[in-house]
């Protein structure tokens, strides 16, 4: 009986082990943050950065909504540090809290009441803070408005182009307004960002643009010129500037902005010098335009454009003499080589097509030129 009784004991202790071991653990539960942020003013602070760093360095993130609530779910339990991403230049402010399974933890962040606490001083800081945020803000809207009233200028700068002669008056007056209200907003926008502000050389480029595109070519210099003083390393400015002073005739002053575009950007080079020889060609100063055609085609060999404009150019500097009663040209050397270059790389192009009929005209004012052009086949 007393061995019966043991084999039962036995049995149901089995039967005990057999039911701890197969029963499934609980998976662990997971828990979230949660809470309201309210500004200096008191008020819901909409569109704000929260994160959630965990002792393990896990991150999430996320950022308030209309009222100022947010959420971060499915954190796993243990210590974690709940950040605000305060607006630049600020550190994000930092909260501890614990996170348990299955809860979650409320973290409130009143940044009104934690100003008062902390003083006088620390809220006229927060203050400051807020108007810069807002003046960005606003310089922002300004900069937008007037990036979208540049195209626009752009536009009626190609429509007046293309203007019939009856059209014209119209086309201007609409380039002008454009104009006047592109600048004013650029304008705002360097009130909102006030004189210190990194941005300032943008909002000036971008003035001289408008300027630019309208023809108002004092203006335009003037204003590329305090956009290269407030960032005196931008290609870009010194070629837009010397693109102003070659149409205004200031040659000298024109070589000089070119030329440090140039030695900023020297794989870009090439256009520094194309634009300065286009600026001359278009302003009928063809002598002075080969120098720097001819840097731009040393340094970028293959643009058949700087090549056509190169031989036209030549051409424009030809010379002349009388032999006897007959007036003889004088082809300037390379005016040939520099036509045949651009019909080599162009040779069914508006350039190529140019410079055949500069070859052509060539032949029959100075006969006995060479004009062929041998054209290299392509490899298969």
């Amino acid at each position: 009986m007393k061995r019966f009784e043991k084999s039962c004991k036995l049995a149901g202790a089995l039967a005990g082990a057999l039911v701890f071991f197969a029963a499934p653990r609980a998976a662990a539960q997971n828990g979230s943050i949660s809470g309201t942020v309210v500004d200096v003013a008191g008020k819901p602070w909409i569109e704000i950065g929260m994160q959630a760093v965990s002792d393990q360095g896990a991150k999430q993130e996320t950022k308030t909504d209309s009222s100022g609530k947010y959420s971060i779910r499915n954190l796993r339990p243990g210590i974690y540090s709940v950040f605000v991403v305060l607006p630049a230049p600020n550190p994000p402010y930092e909260i501890k809290c614990q996170v348990k399974g299955g809860e979650d933890t409320k973290v409130d962040v009143n940044f009104k009441d934690i100003i008062a606490k902390q003083g006088a001083a620390a809220q006229e800081q927060m203050k400051k803070q807020e108007e810069e945020k807002q003046k960005f803000e606003g310089m922002k809207a300004h900069f937008t408005a007037g990036n979208t009233l540049l195209e626009q200028e752009r536009q009626a700068k190609a429509d007046l182009q293309k203007a019939a002669p009856d059209q014209r008056d119209a086309a201007k007056q609409k380039l002008t307004n454009l104009s006047d209200q592109t600048v004013k907003e650029y304008q705002e926008a360097q009130k909102a960002a006030g004189e210190k502000d990194t941005n300032q050389h943008l909002i000036w480029a971008k003035l001289g643009e408008a300027y630019d595109i309208a023809g108002r070519n004092d203006e335009a210099a003037n204003a590329y010129q305090q956009a290269i003083n407030a960032k005196p390393d931008m290609p870009g400015y010194y070629n837009n500037l010397g693109n102003v002073l070659a149409r205004e005739g200031k040659i000298d002053e024109a070589k000089v902005a070119y030329t440090k575009s140039a030695e900023l950007d020297p794989a870009n080079a090439a256009t520094a010098w194309r634009n300065f020889g286009i600026s001359l060609y278009n302003a009928g100063r063809l002598k002075e335009a080969v120098e720097p055609l001819k840097k731009a085609t040393e340094v970028d060999p293959k643009s058949a454009q700087a090549w056509y404009l190169l031989g036209a150019s030549l051409v424009g500097a030809m010379e002349t003499k009388k032999v006897g009663d007959k007036l003889e040209f004088i082809v300037q050397p390379g005016t040939v080589e520099a036509y045949q270059k651009a019909v080599e790389l162009d040779p069914n192009g508006p350039y190529g097509a140019q410079a055949k009929q500069g070859l052509e005209a060539l032949a029959q004012i100075a006969p006995g030129i060479d004009t062929k052009v041998n054209l290299k086949k392509k490899k298969s």
